[in-house]
């Protein structure tokens, strides 16, 4: 077994070198990133067009980010701005927006991988194909660090825009007039391959100011990963002779929010209650409760519970703050770790805590090298939210070959942000608040 541990946790990094150093090998250009320094930070402003992302959609609304190419979290989006129709200018949600671990423990405890601080993840990145970006943009990356220098030009992020169905439909009490329109999504995102996964991490900015945020995991099963048990993998191929060995992937995401500009945004949690009907009452009631979150928080998703971040600078036209609502995704939550037991975690930012296990910054001795340990009682000025979504893959028949791919994410949705929903068609504009139909 011992032998066994030492041979997977080599294959995977040699299989993860080898096969990006091909994959980089591909690019002969240099690409508009050759010029950039490696570790360039732009803002909104100035960012050269190279490392410019702006997209107006049909419904009106205008995404603006920029992006780099970090050493070890791959892609970051950076300065993202959003301007729906009928605002006179962007309004900013984000400084920045990363993912910050990948933990895979293997349910026989033999190994564990962080696979962005130590396996690898940014080197990985892989050429994409044109058809792999239908109707968009490939932007060349050079990749820091690479593991091959003749060779950190990676044609390797997508930039496009892909329908999501239904945004509204509305017919009203009236069957003469049909109001509805198919949303339009801006997807960016690129595949970073780690041994023998390739793990694709998708942003999608809705023309209704969401965010979704997404890791899919595809590729391949570890031909050397067939030596697991009952309750520890899963039979694969003929009879049940070779066992899959199942593991978890928990996914860390860092925000750092900047609404309208400001990074001193406000954490609120929202808990609501329900109670049997009273005498006399047709139905059981539901109060709602506002709990502001004012000191670092691990926080754990419950039924009707969720939080929000608050600009503390911004209204709408409505005269409310602006605010973005954080949606988890589905997950499951791994016990085995103190920095995997909560699904969100609200610190106060501290330039060095960068990872959210294993973290390589320089903080100070006994500072702690993950996100848990940094909840610690401070208080909130200028908050980070790291969001942690767990997926557990006991592998099946049909994850061979390739390995079908699946999601795991979150997303955050506009609170308050306009008055109205962005995309409102103009002759329904005057029915803001209690509004009566018209004569």
């Amino acid at each position: 077994m011992r032998a066994n541990r030492i041979s997977r946790a080599r294959t995977r990094a040699a299989v993860g070198l080898s096969v990006a150093a091909l994959a980089a090998g591909a690019t002969t250009g240099a690409g508009p990133a050759a010029a950039q320094p490696k570790t360039a930070r732009a803002a909104a402003a100035d960012c050269s067009a190279a490392y410019k992302i702006e997209q107006k959609l049909a419904g009106g609304t205008t995404w603006r980010m920029c992006w780099r190419y970090d050493s070890k979290a791959g892609l970051v989006l950076e300065n993202v701005s959003y301007q729906p129709k009928g605002e006179t200018k962007p309004i900013k949600v984000l400084n920045s927006a990363r993912l910050a671990q990948i933990d895979v423990p293997y349910d026989d405890g033999s190994v564990e991988y962080d696979d962005l601080t130590g396996f690898g993840f940014a080197q990985g990145l892989v050429n994409l194909a044109p058809g792999e970006c239908p109707g968009g943009t490939i932007k060349t990356i050079r990749v820091p660090d690479a593991w091959d220098p003749q060779h950190a030009d990676v044609k390797g992020l997508c930039t496009t825009t892909r329908s999501r169905g239904h945004a509204y439909r509305m017919q009203g009490n009236s069957a003469n007039k049909v109001y509805q329109a198919q949303g339009k999504d801006l997807l960016v995102y690129t595949v970073n391959q780690v041994g023998w996964y390739e793990y694709m991490t998708e942003w999608r900015f809705q023309d209704d100011g969401t965010v979704n945020m997404n890791v899919g995991a595809t590729g391949s099963l570890s031909y050397n990963d067939y030596d697991a048990g009952d309750g520890r993998g899963w039979p694969l191929g003929k009879g049940a002779k070779a066992y899959a060995t199942s593991h978890s992937h928990n996914v860390f995401w860092r925000l750092d929010f900047g609404l309208d500009g400001s990074s001193k945004t406000k954490v609120e949690q929202y808990d609501s209650a329900v109670t049997a009907p009273a005498r006399g009452q047709e139905a059981p009631t539901n109060k709602t409760t506002r709990t502001k979150v004012t000191k670092e928080l691990a926080g754990d998703a419950k039924t009707y519970r969720w939080w929000r971040v608050v600009s503390a600078t911004g209204k709408n036209k409505d005269d409310h703050a602006r605010s973005y609502e954080i949606v988890p995704g589905p997950t499951t939550r791994y016990p085995g770790r103190s920095f995997t037991k909560h699904d969100v975690y609200f610190t106060e930012y501290n330039k060095c805590e960068q990872f959210a296990s294993n973290n390589p910054g320089n903080c100070p001795a006994g500072a702690g090298k993950s996100v848990d340990t940094w909840v610690n009682g401070q208080t909130l000025t200028h908050p980070i939210v790291w969001m942690n979504v767990g997926f557990h893959h006991i592998p099946r028949d049909e994850d061979q070959q390739p390995m079908p791919i699946h999601w795991q994410g979150f997303a955050i949705a506009p609170r308050d942000v306009t008055a109205m929903n962005p995309l409102t068609p103009d002759e329904l504009a005057w029915q803001n608040g209690h509004w009566r139909p018209r004569s």
